[in-house]
């Protein structure tokens, strides 16, 4: 996991969301599906974080 698949992610949220707004409702479901994406991203960037702080203290 990476910051560019979060950014990336966002974009294809900012996409989606954009069609939902003027009316394509299997947009919002995509822009939903994107939200997930971005939660489970992040999360696994907050473990990799804490890890790293874990590690580092421990040198």
């Amino acid at each position: 996991m990476s910051i560019q698949s979060l950014l990336d992610e966002v974009e294809t949220l900012k996409m989606e969301y954009d069609k939902f707004e003027r009316g394509n409702k299997s947009a919002g479901t995509r822009a939903r599906k994107s939200l997930q994406n971005i939660k489970k991203i992040a999360q696994d960037l907050r473990v990799l974080i804490q890890d790293s702080k874990k590690t580092d203290d421990e040198e």
